[in-house]
Parts: C-alpha cells; sequence; structure tokens
C-alpha cells in the first residue's frame, strides 16, 4: 500500500515541504508544473502548484522560511552526532505531524 493511496493531495504536501528544504528534484517540479491546471480545476484557485498548495491549506507566506528552519537546525543536531538526515524522511515525518490530509 503507498503513502498516497486515498490521499491523492499527501503528494502535493509532501512536495511542498521538500521545496521548501531546497530538495526537490527537476522531475518532480516539473511534473508537478504539468499538472498545475488540473490541480487549478480541482481546487478552483490558481497560480503554480506551490502556491495553490499553500492557499489551499491556508498556510501564511513564511511557512516556507520556518520549514527550512527546522530541517537545517535538525540537521546540524544530527550531524554534530555524525548523524545523517534523509530529506524525504524529514518530509514524511513533518507532513504527518503538522498536516491533516483525507
Amino acid at each position: 500500500m503507498s503513502r498516497y493511496d486515498g490521499k491523492p493531495f499527501l503528494r502535493f504536501l509532501d512536495c511542498y515541504v521538500l521545496s521548501s528544504i531546497g530538495y526537490l528534484d527537476e522531475k518532480q517540479e516539473y511534473a508537478l508544473n504539468m499538472m498545475a491546471p488540473k490541480l487549478s480545476e480541482a481546487l478552483g484557485i490558481s497560480g503554480s502548484w506551490f502556491d495553490m498548495v499553500a492557499a489551499h491549506m491556508e498556510f501564511p507566506p513564511d511557512l516556507p522560511g520556518k520549514i527550512k528552519d527546522i530541517w537545517e537546525a535538525g540537521k546540524a543536531r544530527a550531524e554534530a552526532q555524525g548523524l545523517t538526515v534523509d530529506p524525504a524522511e524529514f518530509t514524511r515525518q513533518f507532513v504527518d505531524k503538522n498536516f491533516s490530509v483525507s
């Protein structure tokens, strides 16, 4: 069972967080840009995929910076202990803890 089964918007949230911390790859970004018109139609709002996710979730404009700060602080703590942090795992945990998606 996939993390996204029955929760298609969850993928957009994961990508929002990955983008905020600078780890959204070009292929994913391209795919999201191609899906933006369908997302716009589904949500009834317009803009980039990133802006539509933020608007739909009613995120404050400073949220990407706050997410990046949390990522960088956690990464620095981990590196100080000789550990590495996986951006995908950080994203899953951050989204699961902070956002409710049905």
